[in-house]
């Protein structure tokens, strides 16, 4: 399972990022071609935060289809596997979206003094 090494690279990322402070949110993109499974991470992300800043945060995950643009014709359209044919028969595509891996956003605590 390589989404244990992924998310304990996001760990890594965000605790580095959050420079000491509670972590009580992590947003996630993950593109639906990226081999990637959201539940996996999801599993492993409450492993990987104990004894963290991330410890009890909430992991949102926000799935991002997978989009390509025909170089045939131009047209863009939505795909599943990471090849397709357009609908002007042409199997010639450019990937746009699906193979994402992103960290979008990070909710820290503030503390008030």
């Amino acid at each position: 399972m390589h989404e244990l090494g992924i998310t304990q690279n996001i760990v890594a990322i965000v605790t580095e990022n959050a420079r000491g402070a509670k972590v009580q949110r992590v947003l996630l993109e993950i593109g639906k071609l990226s081999a990637i499974m959201p539940d996996a991470i999801q599993f492993c992300f409450d492993i990987c935060t104990q004894d963290t800043v991330l410890e009890g945060a909430k992991l949102e995950i926000l799935e991002i289809p997978g989009l390509a643009k025909c170089r045939q014709c131009g047209a863009e359209i939505s795909v599943d596997k990471p090849f397709g044919i357009c609908n002007c028969g042409s199997v010639q595509l450019d990937l746009i979206s699906g193979e994402e891996l992103k960290i979008k956003e990070i909710e820290i605590e503030e503390l008030c003094v």
